[in-house]
C-alpha cells in the first residue's frame, strides 16, 4: 500500500492576496509612509514619494532603504505609519475565498511584510484568524540581527528549516512577483494570487494575462488551490 502523501504547507501573503489592500489600506499607506519620510528626513512631498519608490523598487521594502542610510528606526516606523484608525471599516474579502481556505487540507501561515498588530487587525476584521495555524509579520523575520522580509532568499530558507518542511511541500500564495521569483529560486511552489491586483490596475492592464517561469499558477480565486494542487 502506498503511503499517502503528507500535505503541503501554506504561506499567505496578506495584503491584496486576502483582502483588496489598493483601495482600503494601501492609499493610506503611502500616505502615512511619505508624512513620515517627510517629517523625520526633512524632505519635500515629491522627495518622499520619490525615496519611497525607489527603496521599495531596490529592496522589496521602502523600510530596508530607510534603515540602511538614515538609521530610521523600524519599530518606530512601523508603529506610527501602520496606525490607521478606523482601518477595520475598510477592510473587505471574499466569502468564497475564506470558505476554500477553510477546506484548504494542511498547515496555514500568514507571511506578510506588515507590523504584527496591523496583521491581526486585519484578519479580525476579516474574521478568518482562526484560519491560520500562525502568523509570520516582519518583526519576525531577523537574521543576525537585521531585518530580512520578502523577497529575502535567506529568510525563506531559514523559515522552511523552522517549519521543519522541505521546499518542495511548501507553497507561497502571493499577489507580488518579486516574492513569488524569490519563493520558486528556494524551491517553493508559487501561486500568482491575483483577484485584488487585478481588479485595482483595471482591464486595460495586460500584465496579469502573462506567466513568468517562476509562477506555477495564476489564481483569481482560492478555490483554485484544492483544484490544482492536491
Amino acid at each position: 500500500m502506498t503511503k499517502p502523501r503528507p500535505p503541503r504547507v501554506w504561506l499567505f501573503d496578506l495584503d491584496d492576496t486576502l483582502h483588496d489592500a489598493s483601495t482600503a489600506a494601501m492609499p493610506r499607506l503611502h500616505v502615512s509612509f511619505g508624512d513620515y519620510i517627510q517629517q523625520h528626513l526633512q524632505l519635500s512631498k515629491e522627495q518622499s514619494d520619490a525615496l519611497r519608490r525607489r527603496y521599495w523598487l531596490r529592496y522589496g521594502a521602502t523600510l530596508l532603504g530607510l534603515v540602511k542610510h538614515h538609521g530610521v528606526d523600524a519599530a518606530h516606523f512601523l508603529h506610527h505609519t501602520h496606525l490607521l484608525p478606523g482601518l477595520e471599516e475598510t477592510v473587505r474579502g471574499h466569502a468564497h475565498d475564506f470558505a476554500a481556505l477553510r477546506r484548504l487540507r494542511g498547515p496555514k501561515y500568514i507571511l506578510t511584510n506588515a507590523p504584527r498588530a496591523y496583521a491581526e487587525r486585519v484578519l479580525g476584521a476579516l474574521g478568518i484568524g482562526r484560519s491560520f495555524d500562525g502568523l509570520i509579520s516582519i518583526e519576525d523575520m531577523r537574521m543576525f540581527g537585521h531585518l530580512r522580509p520578502k523577497p529575502d532568499a535567506r529568510m525563506l530558507r531559514m523559515l522552511l528549516a523552522r517549519l521543519r518542511v522541505p521546499a518542495a511541500r511548501c507553497v507561497l500564495v502571493e499577489d507580488t512577483l518579486q516574492h513569488q521569483k524569490a519563493a520558486r529560486r528556494v524551491g517553493m511552489t508559487t501561486v500568482w494570487m491575483q483577484r485584488w491586483s487585478r481588479a485595482a490596475a483595471g482591464p486595460a492592464s495586460r500584465r496579469f494575462s502573462m506567466q513568468p517561469a517562476y509562477v506555477d499558477i495564476r489564481a483569481r480565486h482560492l478555490a483554485v488551490l484544492r483544484q490544482r494542487l492536491r
